[in-house]
């Protein structure tokens, strides 16, 4: 089976960046759910197609396709529906790159409730403030990095408001006040009927929500509806160039904006498995290893990680497989470019977008980059250069 992308495009291929721009059109269904549009579908059709390749520093291996991912989604979303979740309520999901964070994105929209991705590295404080703003229902954490510790101190803060709390742990892991989510989900049905009327999802239903960093005062949550997955056609397949049946890796955390960009929604849609490397402390020669040994097609990362992938001698690694790089997240210093250039013999794609926006600004593969350069607005995006002034 090919990807679903050509049923939510006008046309798949283009001839330039032009072509792109001004042919390129999202087609958008009536009631599109990510959950049963792109994973039942896939699932349905090619069950054994890859969906997530996960591996981590001790070794452990999860290969999941989207046969395996719709029944354990199935499951989750029954289970969420146990603990009393419904159309709308928010779940916040603090997993840092565990496997099960994916099972919780897709059974969550299942459900129809708002996934609250959020970093491990949130202290007591920090939960008090979107246990509020978001209104949260349950959350479901990692047992470790005193995440748990932090959270129930927020919410003892808080008069133990009513939510359910859920630790990704071994089985036989327990914690006051806590259920164990990978007991609960191992026990759960695996046969969800899609709920209907009022319980069914519209394209103007909320889906997501990030937090911001809060440079300029609280962190302010920014919230994407049902539609925002078919927004990251244009990140996955015409910026990150994914491949069907290929296998993409963005280095990213779960607790933020570009694990959307670059962990499910678009690369899913265009057809390409996910890669995550779990890792507790970033080891770029470590990390090369796992891209090599799995056989990641296509690469994103900021710039940092391309230095420190530099610095570790790139020669020394098999990036054979790789056939694409794009960056973004902070500013390209030329340099870089032209190292992984020599390194590689690939050129490094540069683009920009924010937590409220798929990708708006890119070097597209139509185009040759230019060191420095962010490259030309996307389809649908009306971009313009101001100065200080505010004047074009």
């Amino acid at each position: 089976m090919s990807s679903l992308l050509p049923k939510f495009v006008s046309r798949v291929d283009f001839k330039s960046y032009d072509d792109f721009k001004e042919n390129l059109k999202i087609l958008v269904p009536e009631n599109f759910n990510f959950a049963y549009d792109i994973v039942d579908a896939y699932a349905a059709e090619n069950p054994q197609k890859r969906a997530l390749v996960w591996c981590n520093d001790n070794g452990e291996e999860k290969i999941i396709t989207f046969g395996e991912l719709k029944a354990l989604s199935d499951k989750a979303a029954n289970m969420f529906t146990k603990y009393g979740l419904h159309k709308g309520d928010s779940v916040m999901l603090t997993l840092k790159s565990r496997w099960e964070f994916w099972v919780c994105m897709v059974g969550l929209n299942k459900v129809g409730a708002i996934s609250i991705p959020s970093t491990h590295m949130l202290k007591a404080k920090d939960f008090v403030y979107r246990i509020k703003k978001a209104d949260l229902k349950m959350i479901i954490c990692i047992g470790e990095n005193g995440v748990p510790g932090e959270f129930d101190a927020a919410h003892k803060q808080l008069g133990n408001v009513p939510l359910v709390k859920a630790l990704v742990a071994s089985p036989d892991q327990t914690r006051e006040g806590w259920i164990n989510f990978n007991a609960e989900l191992e026990e759960a049905s695996s046969d969800f009927i899609r709920p209907s009327g009022e319980q069914a999802t519209k394209n103007a239903d909320i889906l997501l929500g990030y937090f911001t960093s809060g440079t300029t005062g609280y962190p302010k949550m920014v919230k994407h509806d049902q539609l925002y997955p078919l927004g990251h056609i244009l990140t996955a397949k015409y910026w990150q160039n994914v491949e069907d049946d290929g296998l993409h890796y963005t280095v990213a955390d779960t607790g933020w904006a570009k694990c959307a960009w670059g962990k499910i929604y678009g690369q899913w849609i265009a057809g390409s498995a996910v890669f995550v490397y779990d890792y507790d402390r970033f080891d770029a020669g470590r990390m090369m290893d796992e891209m090599s040994r799995y056989k990641v097609t296509t690469f994103c990362a900021p710039p940092t990680i391309f230095r420190f992938m530099i610095k570790s001698d790139m020669t020394r690694y098999d990036f054979s497989r790789v056939k694409y790089l794009v960056t973004a997240g902070e500013p390209l210093n030329p340099s870089v470019y032209e190292s992984l250039l020599q390194a590689t013999g690939l050129q490094l794609m540069e683009g920009f977008g924010q937590t409220e926006t798929v990708v708006c600004i890119a070097n597209y593969p139509w185009m040759k980059p230019k060191p420095g350069s962010m490259g030309k607005p996307a389809p649908g995006f009306d971009i313009v250069l101001v100065d200080k002034n505010d004047k074009i």
